[in-house]
C-alpha cells in the first residue's frame, strides 16, 4: 500500500492480520548553542537544522480517528514540536502495560532520531503532511 498521508497509514495498521500498535516520537526542530550565523538563517528559513525527540506515545489504530485528533491530544503536553516520527509495531503483547518491547522500540527509535537515522521511519509535519528528508 502506498502511504501518502496519515489516513492512509491508519488504514494500512487497521488492514494487518496482527494487532498493531502506533508508536509516536514527537521532535522539536533547532539549532545547536554553537550554530553559525548561516546555519541559524538556513533553519529560520526552514532548512537544517536538528530534531530533538520530545515524547512518546503509543496508540492502537482504534484509538485514533485522525490526525487531527492526536495533534490536539498532543498540544495537550504543552510541549511545541514540529515533526512526528511513526513506526508500527505487529505484537499482541505490545497491549499490556509498561510492556518492554514498547519501551526498547521507543529507545532505538529517538536513537534513529538523534543520529539522523530516520529512513525507516514515516515522518509527519503539524498538518499531518508526509515529510520527506533529504529531498532537494
Amino acid at each position: 500500500m502506498n502511504i501518502t498521508c496519515f489516513d492512509d497509514l491508519l488504514r494500512a495498521a487497521r488492514q494487518q492480520p496482527e494487532p498493531q500498535r502506533l508508536l509516536f516520537v514527537f521532535a522539536a526542530s533547532g539549532v545547536p548553542d554553537d550554530a553559525t550565523p548561516a546555519q541559524k538563517a538556513s533553519h529560520a528559513r526552514g532548512e537544517g537544522g536538528e530534531l530533538t525527540p520530545l515524547l512518546c506515545v503509543d496508540k492502537t489504530p482504534a484509538e485514533l480517528t485522525d490526525f487531527q485528533a492526536l495533534a490536539q491530544e498532543s498540544r495537550q503536553t504543552g510541549q511545541d514540536w514540529q515533526v512526528v516520527f511513526v513506526a508500527a509495531m505487529a505484537d499482541q503483547s505490545a497491549y499490556l502495560p509498561d510492556n518492554k518491547d514498547v519501551d526498547l522500540a521507543f529507545q532505538r527509535m529517538t536513537q534513529m532520531i538523534k543520529y539522523g537515522a530516520i529512513g525507516s521511519l514515516m515522518a509527519f509535519d503539524r498538518g499531518g503532511d508526509p515529510l520527506v528528508f533529504g529531498a532537494a
